[in-house]
């Protein structure tokens, strides 16, 4: 059986975020509360996340998604073709 990436990734978001309610239903005074809390924060952002964003990433060319002057001028470009359509 082949796990993907984006199940583990999903897993590991479900599993943050059933830490976060878990801590969150205990009581305040429950010494592992903030313990739990602070753990589904972790996988949510720093585990989960980056992976999402490094999965998505592969294979797509930075470059087009820099504002340099030939991708301003191609927007501008855009934009008045539609208008002119409009």
């Amino acid at each position: 059986m082949k796990i993907k990436l984006k199940h583990i990734i999903f897993l590991i978001m479900i599993a943050s975020f059933a830490a976060i309610f878990y801590g969150l239903s205990l009581d305040e005074d429950h010494p592992d509360a903030q313990k739990y809390v602070g753990g589904g924060t972790v996988g949510l952002f720093l585990v989960a996340m980056p992976l999402f964003l490094w999965k998505e990433s592969q294979g797509k060319n930075m470059k087009d998604y820099m504002l340099t002057k030939e991708n301003i001028k191609k927007m501008q470009e855009k934009e008045r073709k539609k208008t002119k359509n409009q």
